[in-house]
């Protein structure tokens, strides 16, 4: 017996010594300092200062196709609007730049119009992103208002036969609901928080738990596109439309996931959506396609793999989310998180993915993959992947306080 217990002690105290010359391992090796970090910062904001010369008037940035040296714009009513305001915010937040700030503030006055757009289901991406950060920087009633009307837009797309918001409008009796939704559901608890009517709390949870119940493969891969019967609620077909196939796992549509029930998890504190969030962390990081620098292939099942393109907006998005994540978890799950977040950055911010000042239109991050069936934005800067970039940034700054 006393043998066995000093062979138990040994193998203890070996493997306690194991853990921690693999955290230290793991510290050393992925550490990012503050300058890299400020300097990327620095960079960024030169970045869009020279993007914002660039605009027409009433214009968004979309990408830059470098070989036409063509920049791509939209209206105020494409669903990546609210990502330039959002990400010169985020900008003046860290370099402290005035002009940043009246950039945003000019464009945001372009972009208020579609506080009362019920066509689209993406209004927490134009309308949170965009109003959402600058009443965070500077509350003001006219900014509430704003998103106020923006969330009674979105609530106005909810069916409770179905118990989700529809995404894209269809014929007949389809109704259609995108993984991307989940990311318009902050926009509701905020209008919850901020109102008081627990109807848009309601809606926010339960086209949460539709997602949950109807999105999800056993091994917590999701659909890209779930279609329902909008009279009966029941499920039709479950598809894709950006991803590779029916079946095939879309990489933004799982950082989209990853990222949806993280926010769900902080705005309620049902450990449901913080289960959800980790067991989605997991399918990506444990994913045998995810390559070592951990920036993904625009799908996780791309028949060029090893030669498909990577995404750089999934990469963007899953690193943010992931270090939100890591301040919910034990601290285990938190240390797999946040070095699996920091190896992303420290890859994003490498000559492969990070732009040269004055180059690439002005965007920060190259190569991000927008529609792949659609042959739309392939190998492009993409401006949701400049925003969640940089937001990952600032979430790294804050979480390792350098």
């Amino acid at each position: 017996m006393k043998k066995i217990c000093i062979k138990l002690k040994t193998i203890g105290i070996l493997l306690a010594i194991a853990i921690a010359l693999f955290n230290v391992s793991c510290s050393v090796q992925q550490k990012i300092s503050g300058k890299k970090i400020d300097d990327t910062l620095a960079l960024a904001a030169d970045q869009y200062q020279y993007m914002a010369k660039q605009l027409p008037p009433e214009r968004f940035p979309k990408t830059y196709y470098l070989e036409q040296d063509r920049l791509e714009t939209s209206g105020s009513g494409w669903w990546v609007s609210g990502f330039y305001p959002g990400t010169l915010l985020y900008l003046y937040q860290a370099e402290k730049d005035p002009q940043l700030k009246e950039e945003a503030e000019r464009i945001l006055e372009d972009l208020k119009k579609e506080q009362f757009n019920t066509s689209t289901h993406d209004l927490g991406f134009m309308m949170f992103c965009s109003f959402g950060n600058a009443n965070r920087i500077d509350p003001k009633e006219n900014y509430q208002e704003v998103l106020m009307n923006s969330a009674k837009s979105l609530a106005s797309r909810f069916d409770k036969d179905v118990g989700a918001i529809r995404s894209w409008d269809s014929p007949g009796e389809s109704f259609l609901v995108i993984i991307d939704n989940m990311m318009n559901l902050e926009l509701l608890l905020w209008a919850y928080e901020h109102s008081g009517n627990e109807k848009y709390k309601n809606i926010a949870i339960t086209h949460a738990n539709t997602t949950i119940k109807n999105h999800f493969r056993k091994d917590y891969s999701s659909y890209h596109v779930v279609e329902y019967n909008e009279n009966t609620g029941e499920v039709i077909k479950k598809r894709t439309a950006q991803g590779a196939a029916d079946e095939s796992s879309w990489a933004r549509g799982q950082a989209w996931g990853l990222y949806g029930f993280t926010v769900m998890y902080r705005y309620t504190h049902d450990e449901k959506y913080l289960d959800q969030a980790k067991k989605i962390a997991e399918f990506i990081l444990n994913h045998s396609n995810l390559a070592k620098d951990k920036i993904p292939y625009w799908d996780f099942n791309a028949p060029q793999i090893p030669n498909a393109f990577r995404d750089s907006s999934a990469g963007a998005i899953i690193a943010s989310a992931l270090l939100e994540l890591s301040k919910y978890t034990d601290e285990q799950k938190s240390r797999k998180y946040f070095i699996s977040a920091e190896t992303m950055l420290r890859s994003l911010m490498s000559d492969k993915y990070l732009a040269k000042r004055g180059s690439n239109g002005g965007f920060i991050l190259k190569h991000g993959v927008g529609n792949m069936p659609a042959n739309s934005e392939v190998d492009v800067p993409l401006t949701y992947g400049d925003y969640y970039f940089i937001e990952a940034l600032k979430r790294y700054k804050n979480l390792t306080k350098i």
